[in-house]
């Protein structure tokens, strides 16, 4: 069982360090000390749920619903570009008011947000579900039990630490100019994946 726990572990954190949407904006949030436990335990609950249905067995939903992928990168890239399209206005204005006083979004619009950059993000199904859920099945009976939670555990490990560390960064966000900076980069990392999802369609 340590072996099916640690390669659960290591390798739902492995997935989930990689750059990605729900990355970018609890990075963000954790900047501004905003809603920081809320946001982080809505994504790691999120994971722990995708990844239960990955050790379970995602083919057979999509045996059943085989437009699902499609429907799911349709919506994922037209949100993704749509909110860098924001971060880019936002930092085009650079109208940093708000951020350099330390204030946010009201919870309900956050938590719309981490829903769709989680919820209508095709990277989270193949990371959580098909590569998670892929390597499940070496297991069987209880190391695969114990498989999930490893990974889930990692989930709730690295969202909490991303929230909660990024206000190391809180001393040089004090400026419009490393908020303009930060937005781009936000942008371009939306629209690089917006990109790959509909090339993806496209293949």
């Amino acid at each position: 069982m340590i072996g099916a726990a640690a390669t659960g572990f290591f390798t739902a954190f492995s997935l989930i360090l990689a750059i990605g949407a729900q990355n970018a904006f609890i990075l963000r949030q954790g900047i501004l000390r905003s809603h920081i436990f809320a946001l982080a335990l809505f994504c790691a609950i999120s994971d722990a749920i995708l990844i239960a249905v990955g050790v379970v067995g995602f083919g057979a939903i999509v045996t059943f619903y085989p437009l699902l992928p499609v429907f799911m990168s349709l919506f994922g890239s037209t949100f993704l570009f749509l909110y860098g399209a924001i971060r880019l206005r936002k930092a085009w204005q650079g109208d940093y008011t708000l951020e350099l006083a330390g204030q946010s979004m009201a919870l309900r619009p956050a938590l719309g947000i981490v829903f769709a950059c989680t919820w209508l993000n095709p990277h989270v199904y193949l990371d959580t579900i098909a590569l998670i859920g892929a390597v499940s099945t070496q297991y069987k009976g209880g190391d695969k039990i114990v498989f999930g939670i490893a990974a889930s555990t990692a989930s709730f490990i690295f969202f909490f630490g991303l929230g909660y560390g990024a206000r190391i960064l809180a001393p040089i966000m004090q400026t419009p100019f490393t908020w303009r900076v930060l937005d781009m980069i936000i942008c371009c990392i939306m629209w690089v994946i917006a990109i790959e999802l509909v090339q993806r369609l496209d293949g």
